[in-house]
């Protein structure tokens, strides 16, 4: 049964949500798993992968040093260099944080990988949402690929001018400055003539907009959305009670 795209952003929202409020390194470390399992199965696994180790790996290798060397509260001290201090404490902080900001990540991105944008525009539409609100997300959703195919498309034209990008470092880092400026410029001018074209059709006119893609959204999946909002408020709620002593004290 295909999956509502409603029904994947709750169930995808609601996820990060109440894995944050569980703030469990387990229970993120489950998440990760299952999020990659299933990209696995949708076939996007080495797209979600690696977008999340471009997002997520610089992310919890700053928290490592920041949290690990550098932990006030931290009393088990398993290295010291000066002022910087490896603890135990530290450590297991920036592993809850790293895990969990990882889980949220990549339910996420498994979401923006597998959802069918014009599905969700359609959805949209027929829920009354204002358009400009969907056109927005659907660009969001598309903006990534749309970035990737378009420095692929612009790498590919300078080699075939004799424009060297491949070797070291210093080649590669050469090189960004002559493949962003028609990245931009080529981003910039998408930009007006979908502002044209949209438009033309109408896009920004009052009254009721129509689509002609129909989304079925059977009352299974419905109820699923309403259940999955009940818990991700519960478990924020449980979070909230759980740290209220605390937070009196």
């Amino acid at each position: 049964m295909r999956l509502h795209p409603f029904t994947a952003l709750t169930a995808a929202a609601c996820t990060a949500v109440a894995t944050t409020a569980a703030a469990s390194w387990q229970l993120s470390f489950a998440v990760s798993i299952i999020s990659s399992v299933l990209a696995v199965r949708a076939g996007v696994a080495g797209r979600v992968l690696s977008a999340a180790a471009v997002t997520v790996g610089p992310l919890c290798l700053s928290l490592v040093v920041l949290h690990g060397l550098f932990f006030p509260e931290g009393r088990t001290v398993l290295a010291e260099w000066g002022p910087a201090r490896v603890t135990a404490e530290g450590l297991q902080f920036a592993l809850d944080l790293a895990s969990r900001t990882s889980a949220c990540v990549l339910v996420l991105l498994l979401f923006s990988f597998t959802v069918s944008v014009p599905d969700l525009v359609s959805a949209l539409a027929a829920s009354r949402i204002p358009p400009q609100f969907g056109f927005v997300l659907a660009s969001t959703l598309t903006l990534l690929p749309a970035i990737v195919g378009s420095l692929d498309r612009i790498r590919q034209a300078q080699e075939a001018r004799g424009l060297l990008l491949r070797g070291s470092l210093l080649a590669h880092l050469g090189a960004l400055r002559l493949q962003m400026v028609p990245l931009v410029q080529g981003l910039i001018e998408d930009a007006g003539i979908r502002g044209q074209a949209l438009e033309a059709r109408g896009f920004g006119a009052p009254g009721p907009h129509t689509s002609y893609r129909h989304v079925d959204d059977p009352p299974g999946q419905q109820i699923f959305r309403a259940l999955a909002l009940v818990l991700a408020a519960a478990a924020v709620a449980l979070r909230l009670l759980a740290s209220w002593p605390t937070a009196s004290l």
